[in-house]
Protein backbone atom coordinates (compact mmCIF):
# COMPACT_ATOMS: atom_id res chain seq x y z
CA UNK A 1 0.00 0.00 0.00
CA UNK A 2 1.30 3.81 -0.80
CA UNK A 3 -0.17 6.70 -0.25
CA UNK A 4 -2.28 8.44 2.74
CA UNK A 5 -5.63 7.05 2.21
CA UNK A 6 -9.02 8.63 4.30
CA UNK A 7 -12.29 7.14 4.39
CA UNK A 8 -15.71 9.10 5.07
CA UNK A 9 -19.27 9.43 4.64
CA UNK A 10 -20.45 10.81 1.11
CA UNK A 11 -21.99 13.89 0.99
CA UNK A 12 -24.53 15.48 -1.88
CA UNK A 13 -21.56 17.44 -2.60
CA UNK A 14 -19.40 14.37 -3.54
CA UNK A 15 -21.96 13.63 -6.52
CA UNK A 16 -18.95 14.60 -9.03
CA UNK A 17 -16.51 12.41 -7.17
CA UNK A 18 -18.69 9.41 -6.97
CA UNK A 19 -20.23 9.22 -10.63
CA UNK A 20 -16.39 10.34 -11.59
CA UNK A 21 -15.58 7.04 -9.76
CA UNK A 22 -18.90 4.93 -10.71
CA UNK A 23 -18.77 5.78 -14.60
CA UNK A 24 -14.60 5.25 -15.00
CA UNK A 25 -14.92 2.05 -13.50
CA UNK A 26 -17.89 0.78 -15.37
CA UNK A 27 -15.62 1.83 -18.65
CA UNK A 28 -13.03 -0.34 -17.82
CA UNK A 29 -14.30 -3.06 -16.45
CA UNK A 30 -17.87 -3.51 -18.44
CA UNK A 31 -17.02 -2.56 -22.04
CA UNK A 32 -17.41 -5.98 -22.86
CA UNK A 33 -20.78 -6.68 -21.57
CA UNK A 34 -22.72 -4.10 -23.97
CA UNK A 35 -22.95 -3.15 -27.01
CA UNK A 36 -21.23 0.57 -27.38
CA UNK A 37 -24.19 1.95 -27.53
CA UNK A 38 -25.92 0.83 -24.12
CA UNK A 39 -22.48 0.61 -22.35
CA UNK A 40 -21.75 4.97 -23.46
CA UNK A 41 -25.27 5.98 -22.20
CA UNK A 42 -25.05 3.42 -18.94
CA UNK A 43 -21.96 5.25 -18.18
CA UNK A 44 -23.42 8.96 -19.13
CA UNK A 45 -25.92 7.61 -16.44
CA UNK A 46 -23.35 6.86 -13.67
CA UNK A 47 -21.36 9.58 -14.03
CA UNK A 48 -24.51 11.87 -13.52
CA UNK A 49 -26.73 10.26 -11.07
CA UNK A 50 -25.27 10.35 -7.62
CA UNK A 51 -26.10 13.97 -6.58
CA UNK A 52 -29.87 12.66 -6.42
CA UNK A 53 -28.88 9.75 -5.29
CA UNK A 54 -26.60 11.72 -2.04
CA UNK A 55 -29.75 13.91 -1.39
CA UNK A 56 -32.40 11.33 -0.67
CA UNK A 57 -29.21 9.14 1.87
CA UNK A 58 -31.22 10.25 5.02
CA UNK A 59 -34.32 8.81 3.62
CA UNK A 60 -33.30 5.87 2.37
CA UNK A 61 -31.18 4.20 5.32
CA UNK A 62 -28.67 3.68 3.19
CA UNK A 63 -25.16 4.92 3.32
CA UNK A 64 -22.19 5.84 0.72
CA UNK A 65 -19.01 5.90 2.19
CA UNK A 66 -15.89 7.04 0.08
CA UNK A 67 -12.53 5.80 0.03
CA UNK A 68 -9.45 8.76 -1.00
CA UNK A 69 -5.66 8.37 -1.54
CA UNK A 70 -3.67 11.40 -1.00
CA UNK A 71 -6.98 13.92 -0.79
CA UNK A 72 -8.34 12.27 -4.15
CA UNK A 73 -11.29 10.19 -3.82
CA UNK A 74 -11.09 6.66 -5.86
CA UNK A 75 -13.32 4.32 -4.51
CA UNK A 76 -16.77 4.10 -3.05
CA UNK A 77 -19.00 1.80 -0.91
CA UNK A 78 -22.80 1.88 -1.29
CA UNK A 79 -24.50 -0.44 1.46
CA UNK A 80 -27.59 -0.45 3.65
CA UNK A 81 -30.25 -3.43 4.64
CA UNK A 82 -30.93 -5.71 2.49
CA UNK A 83 -34.06 -5.92 0.35
CA UNK A 84 -34.00 -9.53 -0.04
CA UNK A 85 -32.17 -10.77 3.53
CA UNK A 86 -34.05 -9.45 6.27
CA UNK A 87 -31.53 -9.21 8.99
CA UNK A 88 -28.76 -8.60 6.76
CA UNK A 89 -26.69 -5.16 5.30
CA UNK A 90 -26.26 -5.64 1.50
CA UNK A 91 -23.52 -3.82 -0.44
CA UNK A 92 -25.37 -2.29 -3.62
CA UNK A 93 -22.58 -1.26 -5.49
CA UNK A 94 -18.24 -1.04 -4.31
CA UNK A 95 -16.24 0.50 -7.18
CA UNK A 96 -13.31 1.69 -7.67
CA UNK A 97 -11.41 4.17 -9.68
CA UNK A 98 -9.06 2.85 -12.25
CA UNK A 99 -6.66 5.45 -11.28
CA UNK A 100 -6.34 3.79 -7.62
CA UNK A 101 -6.38 -0.23 -8.79
CA UNK A 102 -4.09 -1.67 -6.62
CA UNK A 103 -2.97 0.91 -4.51
CA UNK A 104 -4.67 -0.52 -1.19
CA UNK A 105 -7.77 2.25 -1.19
CA UNK A 106 -10.42 -0.34 -2.01
CA UNK A 107 -9.07 -2.28 1.11
CA UNK A 108 -8.80 0.16 3.70
CA UNK A 109 -12.29 1.45 2.05
CA UNK A 110 -13.97 -2.08 2.65
CA UNK A 111 -12.66 -2.56 5.68
CA UNK A 112 -14.20 0.83 7.14
CA UNK A 113 -17.33 -0.33 5.60
CA UNK A 114 -17.63 -3.65 7.13
CA UNK A 115 -16.87 -1.93 10.07
CA UNK A 116 -19.65 0.45 9.79
CA UNK A 117 -22.29 -2.67 8.68
CA UNK A 118 -21.05 -3.92 12.01
CA UNK A 119 -21.98 -0.98 14.00
CA UNK A 120 -24.93 -0.62 12.37
CA UNK A 121 -26.65 -3.79 14.16
CA UNK A 122 -25.41 -6.14 11.14
CA UNK A 123 -24.53 -9.40 11.46
CA UNK A 124 -24.22 -10.75 7.81
CA UNK A 125 -23.48 -8.58 5.04
CA UNK A 126 -23.82 -9.46 0.55
CA UNK A 127 -23.21 -8.42 -2.54
CA UNK A 128 -23.20 -9.56 -5.76
CA UNK A 129 -20.67 -9.36 -8.42
CA UNK A 130 -20.81 -10.45 -11.89
CA UNK A 131 -19.59 -13.96 -12.82
CA UNK A 132 -17.00 -13.16 -15.29
CA UNK A 133 -15.10 -10.03 -13.48
CA UNK A 134 -12.12 -12.07 -12.27
CA UNK A 135 -10.60 -8.82 -10.55
CA UNK A 136 -13.08 -8.21 -8.33
CA UNK A 137 -14.30 -11.68 -7.30
CA UNK A 138 -10.60 -11.85 -6.06
CA UNK A 139 -10.94 -8.35 -4.20
CA UNK A 140 -14.03 -9.70 -2.47
CA UNK A 141 -12.09 -12.94 -1.34
CA UNK A 142 -9.30 -11.30 -0.35
CA UNK A 143 -11.45 -8.80 2.01
CA UNK A 144 -12.70 -12.07 3.54
CA UNK A 145 -16.07 -12.76 1.60
CA UNK A 146 -17.30 -16.19 0.19
CA UNK A 147 -19.36 -17.27 -2.21
CA UNK A 148 -22.39 -18.17 -1.23
CA UNK A 149 -23.44 -20.63 -4.38
CA UNK A 150 -26.27 -18.63 -5.24
CA UNK A 151 -26.35 -17.31 -9.10
CA UNK A 152 -28.64 -14.86 -10.83
CA UNK A 153 -29.00 -13.45 -13.86
CA UNK A 154 -29.51 -9.40 -13.64
CA UNK A 155 -30.62 -7.18 -16.69
CA UNK A 156 -28.86 -3.86 -16.87
CA UNK A 157 -31.66 -2.84 -19.35
CA UNK A 158 -30.06 -3.74 -22.41
CA UNK A 159 -32.46 -6.82 -22.38
CA UNK A 160 -29.54 -9.54 -21.74
CA UNK A 161 -29.32 -11.09 -18.33
CA UNK A 162 -25.97 -11.34 -17.08
CA UNK A 163 -24.89 -14.13 -14.74
CA UNK A 164 -23.73 -12.59 -11.42
CA UNK A 165 -22.58 -14.62 -8.61
CA UNK A 166 -23.21 -13.86 -4.68
CA UNK A 167 -20.83 -13.08 -2.06
CA UNK A 168 -21.41 -13.21 2.14
CA UNK A 169 -19.49 -12.14 5.03
CA UNK A 170 -20.85 -12.88 8.47
CA UNK A 171 -19.77 -10.37 11.10
CA UNK A 172 -18.22 -11.74 14.25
Amino acid sequence: MTGNFTVFPASPDDGDAVGEIHSESWRATYHGFFSPEFAAEAIRQRRHKWHGVLAELAESGNTVMLGAMDGRPLAFSYFGPSATRPGSAEIFGFYGHPDGWGSGVASVLMTASVERIREDGFGHVHLWTLRDTPQSRRFYTKSGFTESDVVRDHDYGDGTPIAQVEYELFLP
